[in-house]
């Protein structure tokens, strides 16, 4: 039987992501929604980009775009700096890319150009960060904001699990599906280390960037995996520390 994986925020943890799918025992014949951000933090920023290009030539996927994928993206195109993508990990993904040969380098830049800034499957949304407009992310003014909003998951965190759906203050926004998978927010914000639910969204991220794991949902059975913490695979690195 197929299964569907909501895989979290990777940010560079290439050797958690192999031992991750190795404890799942996962197939070809499973479908894996990756949420974005597959680099800065760790230095394996650039080979987990590479493992995923040739990971989908034998494996179902749906990759959506990142805040971080966009800004590696950016520099890539544009070679122009950028001090917020520095601040946030993005130093090291540099170094790495300049060391990059061309061929690479161009199948990287295809790789975050054809990133989806969304998914919908079932009646179920994946997508990086959230969404604005009261209409779902189709509709959103500013299409960035799926992989830079978090007021989708404060939302969320903040509404009553007791409050009806027909009550008029519950928010419209989680009306629109059954179920809304996202990462962006590492859920140990809240001191949560396992993908967590508030209301119908689940937030995948557990913070692999710092000192968190890396983690995946099965999203029919909702089985949980998880990597060991990431920074035990980089014992010399600080992450996004």
């Amino acid at each position: 039987m197929m299964k569907t994986f909501a895989v979290g925020d990777i940010h560079g943890g290439l050797k958690a992501l192999k031992q991750l799918f190795e404890s799942a025992k996962i197939t070809t014949k499973d479908q894996f929604i990756f949420l974005g951000d597959y680099v800065d933090g760790w230095s394996d920023s650039v080979k987990t980009v590479s493992f995923l290009i040739e990971f989908q030539k034998t494996h179902r996927c749906v990759f959506l775009r990142g805040n971080h994928d966009e800004l590696a993206y950016d520099w890539l195109r544009t070679k122009q700096d950028n001090e917020l993508w520095f601040a946030h990990g993005g130093k090291l993904t540099q170094e790495k890319y300049l060391e990059l040969d061309e061929k690479t380098t161009d199948e990287h830049l295809l790789f975050y150009k054809n990133l989806k800034n969304y998914h919908i499957q079932n009646n179920k949304l994946f997508v990086h960060a959230g969404f604005t407009n009261l209409h779902g992310p189709q509709h959103e003014y500013a299409p960035y904001m799926v992989y830079w909003d978090r007021t989708l998951w404060e939302t969320a965190l903040a509404t009553n699990p007791k409050m009806s759906e027909n009550d008029v203050r519950f928010p419209k926004r989680l009306k629109l599906f059954d179920e809304i998978y996202i990462g962006h927010t590492p859920t140990t914000r809240i001191g949560e280390n396992k993908p967590t639910k508030a209301i119908n969204v689940w937030n995948v991220d557990t913070g692999a960037a710092f000192k968190g794991q890396l983690s995946m949902i099965d999203i029919d059975s909702k089985e949980i995996f998880q990597s060991e913490p990431v920074y035990h695979f980089y014992p010399n690195e600080n992450g996004r520390n």
